[in-house]
């Protein structure tokens, strides 16, 4: 069985220990290290999923070397969520989606950072510029993680697909301050599960000899797209592990679950044949924002919806894209997530049209309950051109259009905080330093 050394990327046959992703106990001949992968396919497989371990927190740690072995958490104030958590602080039970006040309750001496996405894209580029090195099929999923398939890159880098990943990681390492773990197989579905499994700092392997035997015990939420209901869905079916699922004929699945079915029947074989597409359109842009006392009025509600519908149309404008579907999302006091959408009758760009289709199904929600976050998005995007064509039974779209643009003109000119409808007043949440006209 071939072995790979994380450390020195040397070669050499490993003792044979059926399909292991480490050569326990073994060391590297070449340069004593323990950093070894070993896998009886691992010169067979091109698809690979790179993680970052704990993003956020660790640009902060390799930032703030003072911090290095204490907990971290990257989130806002005590209102907020977790949005990364480092591994010190995950031992305490902290993860990231937490509430806040549940991570600080459990880690009361924890450093709380609040997020610098400037920052984090910047470290997100330079790694995404060294994954193009090696290939050009690069799929980002996130600021993060990304797929990479490295189909015949054997000859131009002088070496296995595992072997440039480990170098990767390594200049990851090495240049950036940063550490990454890669899941390696033969498809999509399966590499993401494996970058999961050797964490942090890890190099997982899942052949096709092992894909199955895996698989069967696995809880079926491993499945991408199973959420919260579906699983509890399949549950109620009887359908808890990937063995389950597979037992089933796929046309069954399809017809107890619809189309999603089939998603279900092939990936519980470890079968994906989706590829790698290093430009896959963005499907939504959103924003959210979480409040620090939970809003139960209507008109204030309303009065923070504004402000994100103006950052949606601000991204679908930098981004030409256009939407026609908008979704309104809350969280009440209890952390219940609600959604309701509606669909244009044409796709959008504008701020107003955004908060017009969302102010309905808001107001429908706010019923007196008390909730801590809202946030909207546009989805089901189209090019930028096809936006906010002229509607005759609306005659003031066209007004809408002229208003908005001209807005835009002046913040592009003057900075952000330079006009603002009277609806972006009644919110009186941040000072505004500097002149501001109101319009």
């Amino acid at each position: 069985m071939s072995a790979l050394c994380r450390d020195c990327l040397a070669r050499h046959e490993a003792p044979p220990q059926g399909a292991s992703n480490r050569a326990r106990g073994a060391r590297c001949p070449a340069c004593g290290g323990a950093r070894l992968v070993a896998h009886p396919e691992l010169d067979d497989l091109n698809i690979a999923h790179i993680d970052c371990d704990a993003f956020y927190a660790s640009v902060e740690k390799r930032d703030r070397p003072e911090l290095r072995d204490q907990p971290v958490i990257v989130g806002g104030g005590r209102r907020g969520v977790v949005a990364a958590a480092c591994y010190v602080a995950r031992l305490y039970g902290i993860r990231s989606a937490m509430p806040m006040f549940r991570a600080l309750k459990a880690c009361p001496d924890a450093v709380v950072i609040r997020p610098d996405m400037a920052k984090y894209q910047h470290a997100g580029h330079q790694i995404r510029d060294l994954m193009r090195e090696l290939t050009p099929l690069v799929e980002p999923l996130s600021i993060d993680e990304a797929f990479l398939d490295l189909t015949g890159t054997e000859a131009l880098h002088g070496g296995s697909p595992a072997r440039s990943l480990a170098r990767l990681v390594k200049r990851i390492e090495e240049e950036l301050g940063l550490t990454a773990s890669i899941g390696l197989s033969y498809n999509k579905f399966l590499a993401k599960i494996a970058s999961d499994l050797d964490k942090p700092r890890g190099f997982a392997v899942i052949g096709r000899a092992e894909a199955a035997e895996f698989l069967a015990d696995q809880p079926v939420r491993i499945v991408w797209g199973v959420g919260q209901a579906l699983g509890a869905a399949l549950a109620r079916d009887g359908l808890r592990t990937v063995g389950d699922l597979r037992a089933r004929e796929e046309i069954d699945l399809v017809a107890r679950y619809g189309a999603i079915g089939r998603r279900l029947s092939r990936f519980a074989r470890g079968i994906d044949e989706r590829r790698v597409e290093p430009n896959a359109p963005t499907k939504s842009l959103s924003a959210e924002t979480t409040f620090e006392q939970d809003i139960a009025a209507s008109e204030a509600l309303l009065a923070r919806l504004w402000p994100l519908c103006e950052k949606v149309s601000a991204r679908l404008k930098k981004a030409e894209l256009a939407g026609i579907s908008v979704t309104l999302k809350l969280k009440t006091a209890g952390f219940r997530q609600l959604t309701r959408s509606r669909r244009l009758a044409t796709p959008t760009q504008m701020a107003e049209v955004l908060y017009r289709a969302a102010k309905p199904l808001l107001e429908r929600e706010a019923d007196g309950r008390h909730f801590r976050l809202i946030g909207v998005g546009a989805s089901d995007l189209s090019e930028g051109e096809l936006a906010d064509p002229p509607d005759l039974f609306d005659p003031e779209r066209e007004h809408q259009a002229r208003v908005e643009s001209a807005i835009d003109a002046v913040r592009a000119k003057l900075g952000d905080a330079a006009i603002a409808k009277g609806r972006g007043f009644e919110t009186a949440a941040r000072p505004v330093r500097g002149p501001r006209r109101k319009c």
